[in-house]
């Protein structure tokens, strides 16, 4: 401790030295010292200012090098200090995912155009981060819309600015011309990933779109899911979003449920790197989130989704023209409070344990029919099934529980080896196909 005293107390006494000898310098120049002043509006001559400027450019080289080998000693002498012994913490609780090593850093890519209201979302993602470090944010931005790169020029330092730079239109075929929004989302998502694990090398990334709210745990949320990423291959992504979230149609008292969905949601979604380098060589020119959903990507991967959705939109007005949004997109609820899910035992979310304990509920639920549903459910309130034989039996009890009756490549929104779980009049329903189901129908679309 007393050497590194003494070699910072030498390092001051240097800089000191050096600026007084400056001084004496520029005291003993010819013109500098004491004695008649050039008179008011004289003027010196080209060849005089360029020899000053010369010098005071040596001077300030000089002083430069000097503070930067000032630095070099002391955190040369930083390194040779041995690193403080931490106290032991306390027992960690056996519910508690215990981390290895540092907490990795998981960047969120907001994706944003002409909405200047992409505020509402940045305000939100600031606010609930619990690290800036660990969740470095980054906006990239397409169309080139001035009023909306003044909103998040206004940031400063506390997002990262990138521009697609490419803002021509996109050659389309004939009967897609009015389709030109979704080729140009599609070639901005592919450069905005491609910045993001090619040009900053992050192994893994939250994707939001400028129309979207986040929840008080998103971060806990996205930090508890990835290990689950990570060790099960079976998952190829974790979403905040809950298609069939609307008020009433969730248990909102138990927001820390989590489930596996073969239907990829989208609307604030993890990846790995990974993924990347399997999806960018044979990313689609247009409708991206749809190209997802198809066996060919899929590949009879999962996604994680909540109970109750962790994003809301608010992003009415777009390339879709509203479309879902007044029916069902703006009553999603979005939760409220926090649920420590770095905290909790997620395991079981992983394939085989999960298909065990979840096929027997749903299968061990009794099979009732629709008009049961909405009598009293007397004394016994738990979980009912309604079964469907169908595409149409599908669309008709859907449309009926005020679900999103669509099918992407025949998976349900939400659903899980064909089940779709929501709340009916407080009571837990599985719209579920027979127990020997044997896989998707891509024709169900």
């Amino acid at each position: 401790m007393l050497k590194k005293r003494s070699l910072a107390l030498l390092a001051a006494a240097l800089f000191l030295a050096w600026n007084g000898l400056l001084l004496l310098f520029l005291w003993g120049r010819p013109g500098a010292a004491p004695g008649p002043q050039p008179p008011a509006g004289s003027r010196l001559l080209p060849a005089q200012l360029l020899q000053l400027a010369q010098d005071a450019e040596a001077e300030l080289r000089l002083q430069r090098e000097l503070l930067l080998q000032i630095q070099q000693l002391g955190r040369l002498q930083r390194q040779k200090t041995p690193p403080k012994t931490p106290k032991p913490t306390e027992k960690t609780p056996k519910t508690a995912v215990i981390p290895t090593g540092e907490a990795p850093v998981i960047p969120v890519l907001v994706l944003a155009c002409d909405r200047s209201s992409v505020r509402r979302c940045l305000d939100k993602i600031l606010r609930y981060r619990p690290s800036a470090r660990r969740f470095p944010v980054i906006v990239s931005q397409d169309c080139g819309h001035a009023e909306t790169a003044a909103v998040i020029a206004s940031y400063g330092a506390a997002v990262a600015h990138i521009r697609q730079p490419d803002l021509s239109d996109v050659a389309v075929p004939p009967e897609h011309r009015k389709f030109q929004g979704y080729y140009k989302i599609s070639r901005h998502y592919r450069w905005a990933l491609g910045q993001v694990f090619r040009t900053f090398r992050y192994r893994a990334a939250i994707v939001v779109e400028d129309d979207l709210e986040v929840a008080p745990d998103f971060f806990e949320y996205f930090q508890a899911v990835l290990p689950l990423l990570q060790q099960d291959r079976s998952l190829w992504c974790a979403s905040a979003w809950h298609d069939n979230g609307k008020e009433g149609l969730v248990d909102a008292g138990r927001a820390e449920l989590l489930y596996r969905t073969d239907f990829f949601p989208g609307l604030g979604w993890l990846l790995l790197a990974e993924l990347w380098d399997e999806l960018e060589p044979k990313w689609p020119p247009a409708f991206w989130d749809d190209w997802m959903r198809q066996p060919e990507q899929r590949r009879g991967r999962a996604c994680v989704r909540p109970e109750v959705s962790r994003t809301m939109t608010f992003g009415r007005k777009g390339v879709s023209h509203g479309q879902f949004f007044d029916q069902y997109l703006k009553f999603i609820k979005l939760n409220d409070r926090f649920v420590p899910f770095t905290q909790m035992d997620l395991s079981y979310l992983k394939k085989d344990e999960y298909e065990r304990f979840f096929l027997r509920q749903v299968y061990s639920a009794p099979e009732i029919h629709l008009e049961e549903l909405h009598k009293e459910p007397g004394r016994d309130s738990g979980p009912v099934r309604l079964q469907y034989r169908g595409r149409d039996s599908f669309k008709a009890l859907a449309k009926a529980l005020g679900l999103m009756d669509d099918l992407k490549s025949g998976v349900p929104r939400a659903g899980y080896r064909g089940v779709v779980t929501v709340v009916c009049r407080g009571r837990r329903v599985f719209l579920a196909p027979p127990s020997d189901w044997t896989g998707y129908d891509p024709s169900w679309s």
